[in-house]
């Protein structure tokens, strides 16, 4: 199964009048994305959906990196994926999720 590639939160044109579709690694990034990005809880019927990454500037820079790893491995519990890892970068306010799937190493890289 095949899903629409979203950049900012819209649809990728194609050109053709539909939209770019994902597969693969690429198609499980895409998923991770957007659930690394949701808020936990912003969806009634489905509560579990989502991370709790927009907590982290909330927390102790000290604590940023594990617990940002610790909320995407919470929140991506439902996919084939492994967190490995995570990086908090400060001046960006960025997170940099490390993953492993089908033995194949990946990153996601959030926003805060």
């Amino acid at each position: 199964m095949a899903v629409s590639k979203l950049r900012a939160g819209d649809y990728c044109p194609d050109g053709a009048g539909a939209f770019q579709e994902a597969t693969g690694a690429e198609e499980l990034l895409e998923r991770v994305l957007f659930k690394l990005q949701t808020r936990r809880g912003s969806f009634p019927l489905l509560p579990d959906l989502g991370s709790r990454l927009y907590q982290l500037p909330r927390e102790k820079p000290s604590a940023r990196q594990a617990l940002g790893a610790s909320y995407a491995a919470e929140a991506l519990a439902d996919e084939e994926v492994a967190v490995t890892g995570a990086a908090w970068e400060e001046a960006t306010r960025t997170l940099t999720v490390y993953l492993t799937w089908q033995g194949e190493d990946l990153s996601a890289q959030v926003e805060v």
